[in-house]
């Protein structure tokens, strides 16, 4: 019996020049305040779901099926045309123009991630074409494999063809942070299975993933943005909060960022952390100055840590 049905193309990856620029308000935790999207690069999954598919996997009957050749051409010529911003916008525009394309599709899910490049420094701020922003190529663009920004919508198509967005969820995935002090890890339960020291003071290395939900959709999916969060001031108040806060725990962490996040971004209705304790094993401690220590990586398994919160009402 079958109980679903999806297919669709995975990791199709744009990279679109000359977007439109973001713009974005200001906090107090983060530099960031938009970005000249010269380059708009992005990672796209699309997945089309519902029974009208339901013939091609029990008869071999193809007449409803659209090649994921095809999805993945409309994808690319559908970034060639989207005039706004943001990663989430994007996603919406794609979303709407296919099923609006596509009469036999009325549920689908779309995500995207970042694929991010950083404007190379240019020396006296001149670049090989004398174009430049505050010392920085305009035409020049590291590759960068750090974290990432990330969202993903479900979009559906009601009986009289009104196409909207029934849930979606946004993010910033893979953050690797290290603080080399001002963490603790004491008084957890001891039992016969405990070896773990316990540590007043520690390293803290952690693997990351943030995940967050709007209050109102429309704040990501019109032109206008001032009520939209960028990923990378949801990353740099997270890293604020990791560089101000001694945390009893990894759980202590994630928590004072959630708190931070909803009273920074009201406009939010949840928060949520995926994280993996990754501290390093100690090697050695410099008998002149205990402060000194080298350092490994650990041995897996590693310990992994969940947190949802959400709004006040």
């Amino acid at each position: 019996m079958i109980t679903s049905i999806g297919y669709g193309k995975h990791n199709v990856t744009l990279y679109r020049t000359y977007a439109t620029p973001l713009a974005v308000s200001s906090i107090p935790e983060s530099p960031y305040t938009g970005t000249s999207n010269v380059l708009f690069a992005v990672d796209v999954n699309l997945n089309v779901l519902g029974d009208h598919f339901k013939p091609a996997y029990t008869e071999g009957d193809n007449r409803m099926v659209i090649a994921t050749d095809s999805m993945k051409n409309f994808i690319l010529k559908k970034g060639l045309d989207y005039t706004g911003a943001t990663l989430e916008g994007f996603l919406a525009f794609l979303g709407r123009e296919f099923i609006t394309n596509y009469p036999e599709v009325d549920h689908i899910v779309v995500s995207g991630s970042q694929q991010p490049f950083a404007a190379m420094p240019v020396a006296d701020g001149h670049s090989a074409d004398g174009h430049s922003a505050d010392g920085y190529s305009e035409v020049l663009f590291s590759r960068s494999h750090n974290d990432y920004g990330y969202a993903e919508l479900e979009m559906r198509k009601e009986d009289d063809g009104e196409i909207y967005v029934a849930d979606h969820m946004c993010g910033r995935l893979q953050l690797q942070l290290i603080k080399v002090t001002g963490s603790s890890f004491v008084s957890f339960v001891r039992d016969d299975y405990t070896t773990l020291p316990e540590h007043q003071d520690r390293p803290l290395f952690i693997y990351l993933d943030m995940f967050y939900e709007y209050q109102d959709i429309n704040a990501i999916l019109g032109d206008d943005t001032s009520h939209y969060i960028a990923s990378e001031q949801v990353r740099d108040l997270a890293g604020a909060v990791f560089h101000e806060f001694n945390s009893k725990s990894i759980q202590h962490l994630v928590h004072e960022m959630g708190t931070r996040l909803l009273a920074r971004f009201p406009q939010l209705i949840s928060v949520s952390f995926d994280a993996q304790n990754r501290l390093w094993d100690t090697a050695f401690i410099s008998e002149e100055n205990e402060k000194v220590k080298a350092y490994c990586d650990p041995r897996p398994p590693y310990g992994n840590i969940t947190l949802t919160m959400i709004q006040d009402s």
